[in-house]
């Protein structure tokens, strides 16, 4: 027989539902969401286990941030539990909500949300357990913490450019040059008026922008006189709005540079850990050690997945289908659930493995010219499908990636 261990995690507490495969309820506990909570719950469930000696113990608790990941694992290491065939699963809460919606006028309660996980859990085709080594949890980490520092810095520079068009109207128009080097921020640092720069001398600027450009300028002349003509071109401020305006130019230009530097210090930290992961990831052109090592965290041992449909459907690059009698849809969507971060990071290494390797490339450009509308973001996810492919048996193979000619499918 088997055991089915429900709970329903909270920050301060962990509600539970012992049963067996009949649905047969052996207890209900309720602790403290710290560890002699666990323990005892753990104490608890080894009574049971004890009394019907199941051959095989499922443990169960919704993917609930980071206040479920201290249960699982606690409950993944104990050495009591795993002489028992114990495995532990972060479900989806999406699959929980789902499965409710089978059972009519059940009210909102914590016991009954137990009771609701440890019947999904009975029910089964849970496939991937969500418990990983540790040496991939300490990546993971590292990379999620990325990805959150990349979207962060990415809405700071959409608010700069907002105020930055306040500032110049006309700059993104007519300067052929990142706004975000270190030579144009150290001018909106200045905070010069506008008229001010428009009558400075053309060669003083230049060797402005020269040397605060760290002689990064092919032309610094060239682009001296382009900010001259976005200047000339722009509306006036005020003197209240412009002064407000520098102020909070200068502001978000600190952020930029601050989280620049995090993200750095981060890159520095994920290529020092990964380098104790061993893999072939990064003899894919193009991916470096942060693309494997995002891609590595969130797979963790490959063997979870059965194939790399399996592993596509984790990262949520599956497309759903519409089909009823003899009507099949064309246009359909992706997935709604998946691994955001898994996601994210297939999706930024194709787009850079496309722009290096003609395998990829010839792939993506099919793609391109096979719609209208939509087309980057459309090859692109196409393009990150394929590469799970790839990553897959890479990984499960410990193989080096060798691009095959004339590959298109």
């Amino acid at each position: 027989m088997k055991l089915y261990v429900g709970i329903d995690v909270s920050s301060t507490d962990l509600y539970t539902r012992i049963m067996d495969q009949e649905g047969n309820t052996y207890a209900q506990v309720k602790v403290n969401n710290h560890l002699l909570g666990a323990t005892f719950l753990r104490d608890q469930i080894l009574l049971w286990v004890n009394k019907r000696q199941p051959s095989e113990i499922f443990i169960g608790m919704e993917a609930t941030s980071v206040y479920s990941w201290h249960p699982a694992m606690f409950f993944h290491q104990q050495e009591e539990l795993k002489s028992w065939n114990v495995k532990v699963f972060t479900i989806n809460p999406k699959l929980i909500r789902k499965f409710k919606e089978a059972y009519t006028d059940l009210d909102k309660t914590d016991c009954i949300d137990a009771w609701i996980i440890t019947d999904r859990l009975r029910f089964g085709r849970l496939k991937v357990t969500a418990v990983m080594q540790e040496q991939f949890i300490a990546l993971q980490q590292l990379t999620r913490m990325r990805y959150h520092l990349v979207h962060q810095l990415t809405r700071e520079k959409q608010y700069f450019l907002q105020h930055l068009f306040y500032k110049c109207s006309s700059f993104t128009q007519e300067v052929d040059s990142s706004v975000f080097g270190h030579a144009i921020l150290e001018l909106l640092l200045e905070s010069f008026g506008l008229d001010e720069i428009s009558q400075m001398d053309v060669q003083q600027f230049a060797d402005f922008l020269r040397q605060k450009g760290r002689k990064r300028f092919a032309d610094p002349e060239c682009i001296a006189k382009s900010i001259q003509k976005a200047v000339r071109s722009s509306y006036r401020l005020s003197k209240c709005v412009e002064d407000s305006t520098d102020l909070l130019l200068g502001l978000s230009i600190q952020s930029i540079r601050s989280l620049q530097a995090q993200i750095k210090e981060l890159d520095k930290a994920i290529t020092r850990h990964l380098e104790g992961i061993p893999n072939t990831l990064q003899t894919i052109p193009d991916i470096g050690p942060v693309y494997a090592a995002g891609i590595l965290a969130e797979i963790g041992q490959i063997e979870r997945f059965d194939n790399q449909a399996a592993l596509a459907k984790y990262a949520g690059l599956t497309w759903s289908k519409h089909q009823s009698g003899r009507f099949q849809a064309e246009d359909t969507s992706l997935i709604r659930s998946g691994n955001r971060y898994l996601r994210y990071y297939l999706v930024e290494a194709a787009n850079s493995v496309q722009r290096h390797d003609a395998t990829f490339r010839a792939y993506y450009r099919k793609k391109y010219e096979e719609v209208p509308k939509h087309q980057h973001k459309r090859a692109l996810v196409l393009t990150a499908r394929k590469l799970v492919r790839v990553i897959d048996a890479l990984l499960r193979n410990g193989q080096i990636y060798t691009p095959r000619k004339g590959e298109d499918r």
